[in-house]
């Protein structure tokens, strides 16, 4: 096994923290200041978000169900797989997931595994994923979710791998759980043997709920 791995560090201690944002929905700024290895100091500031799931849901033909989302902050139209924030407290990010799917596919799953974990954009943000493989999809058995805003008409498709991964690497998905995913799964594929278990540890997740939730 590969000696590769990231680890926390002590190297860099936060000497002075605040935040100097706080949106009363999702995220909150917070600016540190952080001491250097050669004695100096320097500004970050840093987007503290809740963290997420996303879901990679294949079908007994090893297609990928994606959804296509409107986002704001870049103004387009993406193609996504299920996801959603962790900003329930307490709550188990595995049966986050669940929701998810059944939420903005109507879908349950009777096989989920961890397919792959990562942070989003760690040069400004503290946002952390874990993205799952679900497999063995069904229609879900509960009345359909009824969804708010950007998902109230989310279309979807179902793709093969191989196409989604075209679609990846030339360039036509931008969305970072569906680029992690979408690539994972075809790297792990078709015996997916070499997954870790769904409720594998995460010590990456985040404890904070949401600036929402923060200010309660």
């Amino acid at each position: 096994m590969s000696d590769i791995a990231d680890e926390p560090t002590g190297a860099f201690p936060t000497l002075r923290s605040g935040v100097s944002f706080r949106s009363g929905r999702v995220i909150d700024v917070r600016t540190d200041q952080v001491g250097m290895p050669d004695g100096g100091q320097a500004t970050r500031d840093v987007v503290v978000h809740p963290g997420a799931v996303g879901i990679i849901a294949l079908d007994d033909q090893g297609r990928v169900l994606l959804l296509r989302q409107y986002r704001h902050a870049v103004g387009r139209m993406l193609w996504e797989p299920p996801a959603g924030l962790l900003d329930e407290v307490g709550e188990d990010p595995l049966e986050a997931a669940k929701r998810e799917l059944y939420e903005e596919a109507h879908l349950e799953a009777s096989r989920w595994d961890v397919l792959v974990d990562g942070f989003t954009s760690p040069g400004m943000t503290d946002e952390a994923v874990r993205i799952y493989l679900a497999r063995e999809v069904s229609e879900s058995s509960a009345p359909k979710f009824e969804a708010e805003h950007e998902e109230v008409d989310m279309p979807t498709r179902w793709v093969s791998l191989g196409e989604a991964v075209d679609a990846v690497l030339g360039g036509s998905i931008h969305n970072p759980l569906a680029v992690m995913g979408i690539l994972a799964a075809a790297a792990s594929g078709p015996a997916y043997d070499n997954l870790r278990p769904a409720d594998a540890a995460w010590p990456e997740m985040s404890d904070y709920p949401g600036s929402a939730k923060a200010l309660g």
